[in-house]
């Protein structure tokens, strides 16, 4: 039945095994070398051109992370240091405080994120001496295990070695650290997650054997050095901690056979500090229920459950008139909340999240910051004007310290195996 219900077809309106082992960690099998060159068009091992870090992005930040950390010591000193370094070298290295610092100001100037109350709380892996891809898969693993003690997730961030001039940093493919395979069938539907078809394709041809053709296959790691051809490793079970769903009245819910994962790590986006670039820098908070209750299984492009939902309350789906879309969502909702805290997992809801970024945006004011904010990302995707974030406008700037998406790492991550660049 789960496979009945989960296969995804297009909608009428659409919506714009390792190449090597890692013994003993991952557990993943063997697969041949002999790799498609089409399927690695685009990462063929060329060294990208990294520019020298510019001068003036390293002097503003430090200057921030003086101005800020009063007891970090003396600033002409650093800069002077810094200056040295990057007319010998082209980049410079952070000290370990200047790292945790600018991954948390990253984050509470990522102008898309409505959580950033807890911006100090987040806790900062220092991976930097980690150069093998191997070593980065085995780190990625411990990251979901240490980001989720006994299902208390914990907003945590692991940081790899950064692009330097002449030895680019590595690149972690995969959107998240955890999606579901989508498997597109010969007549147009799709099985698991239609976002990332083309994606499991590029993992197939890469070699990997796929899973059990559910709809909630955990797809492999991708992760390569600079732009060379990728290491896949699966990650284990016990690291992928998962809630299944029901619904606190309707039985015929947990039948369904739904589930998510409960760590959002994103992993395909750049940590931008000072004019150094960590593109593989994989961070996570935890989830607000609309992200999964009104995105990943709402979405007509992705798991498009509502008229599934809508069909088992019995509601009327032939008259828009009806609103079966919005009590379709609403208990969609209801179900992915009361999920997460029956199982004990860390999750909040709009609402609350709502009114705690009114309060982190107060305390900014009163610092003196600007806090920047995209309108269209704060704003919950279900019962906006019932939220407060939704009845004012914000300052939507560009900031640094920050985490930024480079093209070719956006394209990586969605299976188009034409994209280049650093």
């Amino acid at each position: 039945m789960v496979f009945s219900v989960l296969t995804w077809r297009k909608p009428r309106r659409s919506t714009p095994d390792p190449i090597r082992d890692v013994p003993g960690v991952l557990g993943s099998p063997g697969v041949s070398d002999d790799v498609s060159d089409d399927v690695c068009n685009g990462f063929s091992g060329d060294v990208p051109e990294v520019p020298p870090v510019d001068v003036a992005a390293a002097e503003d930040y430090l200057g921030l992370f003086h101005a800020e950390n009063p007891g970090a010591g003396v600033l002409r000193e650093r800069l002077r240091e810094v200056r040295q370094e990057i007319a010998r070298t082209g980049t410079y290295t952070h000290t370990p405080d200047e790292l945790i610092f600018g991954a948390r100001v990253a984050w509470r100037n990522s102008g898309r994120c409505i959580g950033r109350l807890y911006w100090r709380s987040l806790r900062v892996r220092d991976r930097r001496h980690v150069t093998t891809a191997e070593g980065v898969a085995v780190e990625c693993v411990n990251h979901l295990r240490d980001a989720a003690p006994n299902r208390r997730i914990r907003p945590t961030i692991t940081v790899f070695p950064p692009d330097r001039p002449g030895a680019p940093g590595p690149r972690i493919w995969n959107e998240q650290l955890i999606r579901y395979a989508g498997y597109a069938r010969k007549d147009g539907s799709v099985v698991g997650d239609p976002r990332y078809t083309d994606f499991t394709a590029t993992l197939r041809e890469l070699g990997w054997a796929g899973g059990q053709g559910s709809p909630f296959d955990v797809l492999p790691l991708a992760i390569s050095m600079g732009d060379g051809p990728p290491l896949l490793s699966t990650i284990p079970g016990d690291a992928v901690l998962e809630v299944a769903l029901s619904h606190p009245v309707h039985p015929w819910f947990e039948r369904l056979g739904l589930r998510w994962h409960a760590v959002p790590v994103i992993s395909n986006m750049c940590l931008e500090i000072g004019g150094i670039c960590y593109r593989a820098a994989p961070f996570n908070g935890w989830y607000m229920g609309t992200e999964i209750g009104a995105r990943n299984l709402a979405d007509a492009d992705r798991y498009d459950l509502m008229p599934v939902i809508a069909r088992h309350m019995g509601l009327d789906t032939e008259s828009d008139r009806s609103l079966w879309r919005d009590y379709a969502l609403v208990e969609l909702n209801v179900a992915v909340l009361h999920s997460f805290e029956r199982a004990g997992v860390t999750m909040t809801d709009h609402h609350t999240e709502s009114r705690h970024f009114l309060m982190h945006l107060e305390r900014e004011e009163k610092e003196g910051r600007v806090c920047p904010a995209d309108w269209t990302w704060i704003v919950p995707p279900i019962s906006a004007a019932a939220t407060p974030v939704f009845h004012r406008y914000y300052e939507d700037r560009l900031l640094s310290p920050n985490f930024v998406h480079h093209p070719d790492s956006l394209a990586r991550a969605l299976g188009h195996r034409t994209a280049t660049g650093g």
